[in-house]
């Protein structure tokens, strides 16, 4: 809902103050990338670890948004574009990938009854189906190219280079963070031998929820191998908004 704010109130109606605050937005943008990043690292209950690192995801969108204040030249407008492009994406991207993590979780708590990272361990050894859902959209979440989480990332990172290299420095290593505690949960809860004996009586997941973790995982592939379309579509849209934001109303 903060995204789609910006998109559709920030820059059309508001163009002159997202100009003047736009470099306080980029530089809480960088800090919610980075600070949020290391709290989901220290996390030890699952649904919070989503949480913050959606945060943190998010300050990709506003990043990417805000830049194109700073990556616009007259004669040459791609820069500004990609970051735009690249924030809608990310949200679209953001919708499929935290929907599947936090039903991830949902399965799992549904079994055990809870959310802690401790209680787990070795559930790839009763529920195999389940975790290559769970793994590929941890994959995703962590910006794994090939998936709708690199595509977004890649384009905002694109489009702050042409703002100011050292911003898309900050914003891409910080990709190494996203992939430190995603990591880390997937380890402690599929890997490795059980660790609770309640996870060796876990079922694995039945038709219906594979149905639904089957359908975000096709979308999540498709975007992140074939983005054209989406980009395609929204990129009239975008055009357009990026000529609203550059239009003082003063």
């Amino acid at each position: 809902m903060g995204g789609y704010g910006f998109f559709r109130f920030s820059l059309p109606i508001t163009p002159d103050a997202s100009f003047e605050f736009s470099e306080i937005i980029i530089i809480l943008s960088l800090i919610s990338i980075v600070y949020i990043g290391f709290v989901a690292l220290v996390q030890r209950d699952m649904k919070k670890l989503i949480a913050y690192s959606s945060i943190s995801h998010m300050g990709f969108v506003t990043l990417g948004v805000f830049t194109l204040f700073l990556a616009y030249q007259p004669d040459q407008v791609e820069g500004a574009l990609l970051g735009l492009e690249g924030a809608m994406v990310q949200m679209i991207s953001h919708g499929f990938i935290s929907a599947a993590m936090f039903l991830v979780v949902g399965v799992l708590y549904d079994r055990l009854h809870s959310r802690e990272i401790s209680t787990y361990g070795g559930v790839i050894n009763s529920m195999p189906k389940f975790t290559g859902f769970a793994v590929l959209f941890a994959m995703a979440n962590a910006g794994l190219p090939g998936t709708s989480g690199f595509v977004g990332e890649f384009m905002v990172i694109l489009g702050a280079v042409q703002a100011n290299i050292w911003y898309a420095v900050l914003a891409a290593t910080t990709l190494i963070v996203g992939a430190a505690y995603t990591l880390w949960m997937v380890k402690r809860v599929f890997w490795g031998k059980i660790t609770n004996p309640a996870v060796a009586t876990l079922s694995d997941i039945n038709t219906r929820e594979f149905f639904i973790l089957a359908t975000l995982a096709t979308a999540v592939l498709v975007m992140g191998l074939y983005p054209q379309p989406v980009i395609e579509v929204i990129h009239t849209s975008i055009n357009h908004l990026l000529q609203q934001a550059l239009t003082s109303k003063l």
